[in-house]
């Protein structure tokens, strides 16, 4: 058998440890997989703890798990139905494309999400050209994922990464201006050398502002945070308060932590089938139903990836510093 990475660890993992071979061998066993079971191993696939719904994408799963189907997963949302949180989005951009115009009067009774967005951008200060470059590209971020899978294709909708680069898993960084933004370069090499100085993991850290501009998901569940902390930033403030937190940077930071690990130890029961003296959640066992060998083949699946995403390996936690490349410090 391949030792290489499976496609349906992509969003936990770089490479397999002896676990997860042994939860593939579970796998090979019971294959061929039926359409619904794969169906549900793939919205385990796509889980993101750090997602403002995380919580309830869990529960999905959990469901169909129980159900032996789904009709969850991206892409599968009516397109006559928007996302819950576009509105904040809306409002985001809105305010933040009034502040550009120079008409700061506008956004004063809009909220993002529950902070108005007067207070948000009274962080970026006076206007100027960089500044409100900077801002643009802010705007550009948010508004990729509103009008996504669109926006993947679309030029018009498509963000145009600051600093990241690569494919797939393998994270790159940029060492020179992209070539939409060479009309601009002084502004960009500006951007990706202003460094915000926070913690990871509770560790003194830096981040670019290219990055963290590149890693503002509005979908991520401290969306308004660190949208604070990206402004103040392009105001001068280079110091937050909070930590700036994205897929694995800092992900401990998650309300949700706690939670996640007790629904871990139970699909850990449920799987296995033996007992163990850590917080269980017998409802969950409940949904779950009756044990089957698919069913616990999934469950450890689901556990292995909330364990993996709770606490990244040491390739995982590298890349989730986000720090950037060492050229950005040099003259």
């Amino acid at each position: 058998m391949s030792l290489s990475l499976r496609p349906r660890w992509r969003n936990c993992v770089l490479k397999p440890d002896p676990e997860i071979r042994e939860i593939d061998r579970w796998e090979d066993r019971i294959a061929p997989l039926p359409p619904n079971v794969s169906r549900i191993r793939e919205l385990i696939s796509t889980l993101e703890l750090c997602h403002h719904k995380a919580g309830r994408w869990i529960q999905n799963i959990l469901e169909a798990i129980g159900a032996g189907d789904t009709q969850k997963g991206l892409g599968t949302r009516s397109p006559d139905h928007g996302h819950p949180a576009e509105g904040i989005w809306q409002n985001t951009c809105a305010a933040l494309s009034a502040w550009c115009a120079g008409s700061p009067a506008s956004p004063l009774t809009v909220m993002i999400d529950t902070v108005p967005a007067a207070q948000m951008l009274a962080g970026l200060g006076e206007r100027s050209p960089l500044k409100e470059w900077q801002v643009y590209r802010v705007i550009e971020k948010i508004r990729s994922v509103i009008h996504w899978p669109r926006s993947c294709e679309d030029p018009t909708t498509q963000y145009v990464w600051l600093l990241l680069g690569g494919e797939g898993n393998e994270m790159m960084f940029r060492d020179r201006c992209p070539q939409p933004y060479l009309e601009h370069e002084d502004f960009w090499q500006a951007t990706v050398r202003t460094l915000l100085h926070d913690t990871v993991d509770g560790c003194p850290a830096v981040l670019s502002l290219g990055l963290a501009i590149d890693m503002l998901w509005p979908c991520h569940w401290r969306f308004s945070e660190n949208l604070r902390i990206v402004l103040g930033a392009i105001g001068g403030s280079l110091h937050p308060e909070q930590p700036f937190t994205a897929c694995g940077r800092n992900i401990a930071c998650t309300p949700l932590r706690r939670q996640m690990e007790t629904i871990s130890n139970t699909l850990r029961v449920f799987a296995s089938g033996t007992d163990t003296n850590q917080e269980m959640h017998a409802a969950i066992l409940v949904i779950l139903g009756v044990p089957t060998e698919t069913k616990r083949w999934l469950a450890a699946s689901l556990d292995k990836t909330i364990r993996l995403q709770l606490d990244p390996p040491p390739d995982i936690r590298a890349l989730s510093r986000l720090e950037g490349p060492d050229w950005i410090n040099q003259e």
